[in-house]
């Protein structure tokens, strides 16, 4: 099991790249490509996997969503998802760029 934050981060950037933009990731893929597919293995990832896109949400570098909609980093609970942050000129619905 690897709990390297700079492997969580490098496979959270390769599932979300690997997927496409406007689709998402669950956190659980990031865990089992690291952890294994038996819940031994990846159940213990989970925080550490949302560590890590929690800074990477705060960098720019990944979306974390909740019913298909940005959140804020460090005020969310329950499932979520990650993607690649949205092109500029998208949705500025969601955005939160300060210009």
């Amino acid at each position: 099991m690897q709990t390297d934050p700079q492997a969580i981060e490098e496979t959270m950037l390769r599932l979300a790249t690997e997927r496409g933009a406007g689709k998402t990731i669950c956190p659980s893929e990031v865990a089992r490509a690291l952890g294994g597919p038996h819940s031994e293995g990846w159940g213990p990832l989970m925080q550490p996997v949302r560590r890590v896109a929690v800074r990477l949400a705060h960098e720019g570098r990944i979306a974390i969503l909740r019913k298909g909609r940005p959140v804020d980093p460090d005020d969310f609970r329950g499932i979520y998802r990650l993607a690649l942050p949205e092109a500029d000129g998208e949705s500025g619905a969601g955005s939160q760029s300060g210009m």
